[in-house]
């Protein structure tokens, strides 16, 4: 039988009141022999918000009472604040392996010596501004000098999600043909959809951003500094009723800038002595973003979540508000 997720919160709200039993005194005076001892397992099926719950009754001689275990599933703030952890993670491991492909098709066009490979130059200098381990750029020296080894190709895909939201996903990948059989593997698994090449992009807008942690800066000194020193516009994190001090450490400030005014923008934070964390090169902007219900936000969130695991892919983008 199906549940809502609304339902399963209800419920397992419910099961963490009577986590620690509950004992139930009869109405008479006579002890009632006989105990239903209460389980249950929630368990999810692929990307979609659909739960079943098992549920099995026993019998055993003792005085009537009711034991229930707390649900396994966190609750939602604590499953936001792992969420956020997850993603800063998976997002350093994406940083890397897209470098580590940038570098071997530099290698694989113009040579491993950077003195004579421009290319190849100018990702090493990126990989000192982005804070990279060097290894990195001399692993895959090495990888494309390999046989058998291709250079990567550079291939965008668009996708519907739920709500009429839109999804870009941005592939490095040396074999086409498995990346874009992979993408729409996960897109169809979740119920998104392909969407034809420029359907969704004109939603979008490329800069280059500087993020701040909301923990390293105060707000009104951010604003000051970054619009004085040209940047086209500040984005400030979302906030809801579950983001306090605990998790704020996760939100950032998105400082947008022109490609031109970019090092502008880094070298002013950087005399004024705040942390910030470049980007790889361009990020994607909605240009209007589209607010959805819970239901489409978490559906649209697992199918971005999945695209993010395929090797092939760097980067997902959506104009999703949250």
């Amino acid at each position: 039988m199906a549940y809502s997720s609304s339902s399963v919160r209800a419920f397992s709200s419910l099961l963490y009141r009577f986590s620690n039993g509950v004992y139930l005194k009869p109405h008479h005076s006579c002890t009632l022999k006989s105990a239903l001892f209460l389980s249950g397992k929630i368990s999810s099926s692929s990307c979609y918000s659909s739960w079943v719950l098992p549920l099995e009754l026993q019998s055993c001689n003792s005085v009537r009472k009711i034991w229930t275990f707390s649900p396994l599933c966190m609750g939602r703030r604590s499953s936001k604040i792992a969420g956020r952890k997850t993603a800063q993670d998976l997002k350093k491991a994406k940083l890397y392996s897209k470098i580590g492909k940038e570098v071997v098709s530099a290698v694989k066009k113009g040579g491993p010596s950077p003195i004579s490979n421009t290319a190849l130059a100018a990702l090493i200098e990126k990989v000192k501004e982005l804070d990279i381990p060097k290894d990195i750029v001399e692993r895959n020296i090495k990888r494309a000098s390999e046989k058998g080894q291709e250079a990567f190709i550079e291939k965008i895909y668009e996708v519907y999600g739920y709500g009429g939201v839109g999804i870009i996903v941005e592939v490095l990948t040396d074999k086409v043909n498995r990346s874009v059989a992979a993408v729409r593997e996960v897109v169809k698994d979740c119920g998104g959809k392909m969407a034809d090449s420029g359907s969704i992009m004109f939603k979008f807008r490329r800069a280059r951003v500087a993020n701040v942690k909301v923990t390293d800066v105060d707000r009104d000194q951010l604003l000051t500094i970054a619009l004085d020193a040209g940047a086209e516009d500040i984005i400030e994190p979302s906030m809801d009723d579950y983001d306090t001090e605990a998790n704020s450490s996760e939100r950032v400030y998105k400082v947008v800038s022109s490609a031109e005014n970019y090092p502008v923008i880094l070298s002013k934070l950087q005399e004024e002595g705040i942390k910030f964390e470049p980007d790889n090169g361009s990020e994607l902007l909605p240009i209007t973003p589209i607010e959805v219900d819970d239901e489409a936000m978490d559906l649209n969130k697992e199918l971005m979540s999945k695209l993010l695991e395929l090797d092939d892919v760097d980067a997902v983008y959506t104009d999703q508000k949250y």
